[in-house]
């Protein structure tokens, strides 16, 4: 007994040491200024797998907090299933409603009618009206580009189209498919899809390898343009310079490939690098740094299993010539459409990377110093909503879209 007493004795002053060392140790912060919790990461379930990370820092990162007040402040309810967002101009909200509708918004939450003359959809599962950005001079030529769902002959596939905003913004003119991603699959899931341009006027598409068991090894397949990202120009050809240029039984519109499910799309303000994020099965959604030409490995490795809890193909996370994720998550937080920002209002923001998360329901916010991630908040948990995409308004602010309809300002107060 008196053993006993002793070893409880003991342990309860080791836990009072404990909590004194950790109250009175001073915070750590980021080269930003931003206020780090060494001792825990946002996530506090348990992971799915118990795979280790290659490097430190590649998930579960410490939490950060924004120092600067600010909001999220629903701007309508009145949105039908939108999916991407982009801003216009004169800062107005251009929306893509799944079911194949756009929409414009102001930024106090007005709607227009649904525009008129878009290719129909495919809308069933995953499918319908998904990416959506605007040519850079957009102002003289008014084009606009999206990618969407498409029924061909056998099943259907992931496309891109452009056409013109008319005048008096009421139709879509002379809407045209400019590239569809073959080969065409009877399925209803993983088309990806966003579209952004490069700096030289050049697009960017994603793709999803269509999830099913026979497409997957399609991302691994330079001659399928399944679980990829895509360059190509305005009218749809393989953008010069792509790294599969001329290379026998490669398509020369790949950039990267070994891709599952790509719904996020964004360009580094600073550095101009392409950052992608895609879903992961069970565990293992991405952050990756896209460089040209290189492999990021699905289905050969990844940080998740299969649904139904076995592992993916031979259960490796790590293989010679294949990329490793920035960051991963592990259990999932379904991350969509993805911005950095670059406002001036919450100077902490800078070169932080905000990505829309549908099943743990946040916004997802990542410091990234040197392509590495130092630190994840997550904001607007409290909203309840599938957050689907997000981008940065021509105000400074933050705009979000969610499954259910709403419409979101994320600002300072």
């Amino acid at each position: 007994m008196k053993k006993e007493m002793l070893t409880i004795l003991a342990a309860t002053l080791l836990g009072l040491s404990s909590c004194k060392n950790n109250s009175t140790k001073a915070p750590e912060t980021t080269a930003d200024g931003d206020s780090i919790s060494t001792a825990a990461s946002v996530e506090t379930e348990k992971p799915n797998t118990n795979y280790k990370p290659a490097f430190d820092g590649q998930t579960r990162i410490a939490a950060v907090k924004t120092q600067t007040a600010f909001e999220g402040a629903v701007l309508t309810k009145d949105l039908k299933k939108p999916w991407g967002i982009t801003s216009l101009p004169d800062g107005r909200l251009l929306i893509t409603e799944k079911e194949g509708t756009m929409r414009i918004a102001t930024t106090s939450g007005t709607l227009s009618e649904p525009i008129k003359g878009i290719p129909e959809v495919d809308a069933k599962g995953q499918g319908g009206l998904l990416g959506i950005t605007i040519d850079p001079d957009f102002n003289t030529n008014r084009m606009i580009y999206w990618t969407f769902s498409e029924k061909r002959p056998g099943g259907n596939l992931t496309s891109v189209a452009k056409g013109k905003l008319s005048a008096d913004e009421k139709m879509i003119e002379g809407a045209t498919v400019i590239y569809r991603a073959t080969p065409v699959y009877d399925g209803d899931k993983h088309y990806g899809s966003r579209i952004v341009f490069d700096k030289s006027g050049n697009l960017f598409v994603s793709t999803g390898e269509r999830s099913d068991l026979e497409t997957r090894p399609q991302a691994q397949d330079l001659n399928s343009a399944l679980g990829k990202v895509l360059r190509i120009t305005k009218d749809g050809k393989p953008a010069s310079g792509n790294p599969f240029e001329g290379k026998s039984g490669a398509r020369p519109e790949i950039y990267a490939y070994g891709n599952r499910n790509v719904q996020g799309l964004a360009l580094h303000p600073t550095t101009g690098d392409l950052w992608e994020n895609e879903f992961g099965p069970k565990g293992g959604d991405e952050v990756n740094l896209i460089k040209a030409g290189k492999n990021y490995g699905w289905p050969t490795i990844t940080y998740g299993i299969e649904y139904k809890g076995e592992k993916v193909g031979e259960g490796i996370q790590q293989k010679e010539g294949l990329e490793q994720p920035v960051y991963y998550w592990d259990p999932v937080v379904s991350a969509s459409g993805m911005t950095f920002y670059s406002g001036s209002a919450i100077p902490e923001w800078n070169n932080n990377l905000f990505l829309a998360c549908l099943s743990s329901k946040h916004i997802a916010r990542l410091v990234i110093e040197n392509n590495k991630v130092t630190g994840e908040e997550r904001l607007l948990e409290s909203e309840n909503q599938r957050f689907r995409d997000i981008t940065q308004g021509k105000d400074g602010a933050l705009y979000a879209v969610t499954d259910e309809g709403r419409l979101y300002r994320i600002f300072k107060k």
